[in-house]
């Protein structure tokens, strides 16, 4: 039985952090035993809002893909490319952006909460307007079956749903309809207790040795009512309690309830925490490591993985055309 295909990436940053391990990792490592998966390194999305730093792409893409294959993801078993490469992407985009209004685009919810957050103005260009468009194409020109998302992520994949439906309404059938394969991202604050984000500078990186593991713990923000250490604390407000509740399931009952009846205070709930993250990052870094020692491999996996990509796009736009009439004679 052929095995649906999964569709998902990243915008390349640079190191990853906790955030993105329980946000989206550990999904993609689980998903490659059931899925054909298809991983992006989604380079031409970081233009949409930093273009002026488009010469740090290709050490971040480095660093993002030397975490990918840290934490598990398999290149051998997984295809793992990069957007750009793969010239085929650009080339659906074209052809949705006539099938994709400017009215629906900028009701673009995403669209406009990242003008409020740059203060674009009028500055906004194409590219980001656009952005769903060139997301579409990346989904759709591998014909995926499903795209892990959080509920929250809905709206962005229903356009390209829309799209999917569509091109096959005006054109006849390409495209299967993706799927949302909904993922529970765990709640994982940064130390300020904002969401944890690199722009932030409240993030806890994978590549974090222990003791920069131990000044950052120190500093999240606990529960701003506790003054003293014989005060009843109230964890469900306490940023230390919230990282138990996803790396250290097992201990959530005896520390909350310590904590309420002031038997623990934070210098010891921090305690703990830093071995457990230390205990956990350990093994991501050391296989970082390996990937490290050889700094020919990761070149070597992303030529294969965009080399089989790109096969997958050149058949799918071989179908495109003959349905669209363009480039024939």
């Amino acid at each position: 039985m052929e095995r649906k295909r999964v569709l998902s990436g990243n915008r390349p940053t640079g190191r990853l952090h906790l955030g993105h391990l329980v946000g989206i990792l550990d999904n993609w490592v689980q998903m490659q035993k059931d899925y054909d998966c298809f991983y992006e390194v989604a380079d031409w999305h970081v233009l949409t809002t930093s273009i002026e730093n488009s010469s740090a792409i290709p050490e971040h893409t480095r660093e993002m893909v030397l975490d990918w294959f840290a934490v598990g993801i398999d290149p051998e078993q997984s295809t793992v490319f990069v957007q750009s490469r793969v010239p085929e992407h650009a080339e659906l985009h074209l052809l949705f952006s006539m099938l994709a209004t400017v009215s629906r685009l900028e009701r673009n919810p995403t669209y406009k909460e990242q003008i409020n957050e740059l203060n674009l103005g009028d500055q906004v260009s194409y590219g980001l307007l656009g952005y769903p468009v060139l997301q579409a194409a990346d989904v759709l020109i591998y014909r995926a079956h499903a795209v892990p998302v959080g509920e929250d992520q809905l709206p962005h994949l229903e356009f390209t749903r829309e799209m999917a439906r569509r091109f096959n309404y005006v054109f006849g059938e390409v495209f299967p309809i993706p799927e949302p394969h909904l993922t529970r991202a765990p709640r994982l604050p940064g130390i300020d207790g904002r969401k944890m984000s690199k722009s932030y500078n409240n993030a806890i990186f994978l590549t974090d040795d222990p003791d920069t593991v131990y000044k950052k713990v120190w500093n999240i923000v606990t529960d701003p009512g506790r003054i003293r250490l014989k005060d009843p604390g109230n964890p469900e407000v306490c940023h230390v309690y919230s990282f138990y509740q996803v790396f250290a399931t097992e201990r959530t009952g005896v520390v909350g309830q310590e904590c309420r009846e002031a038997e623990r205070g934070c210098t010891g709930c921090k305690k703990e925490l830093v071995e457990i993250l230390i205990k956990l990052l350990q093994p991501i870094q050391k296989e970082r490591e390996k990937y490290q020692e050889e700094p020919g491999l990761i070149e070597d996996y992303l030529a294969h993985g965009t080399e089989k990509a790109r096969e997958e796009a050149i058949k799918t736009m071989k179908a495109v055309r003959q349905k669209m009439g363009v480039g024939r004679i």
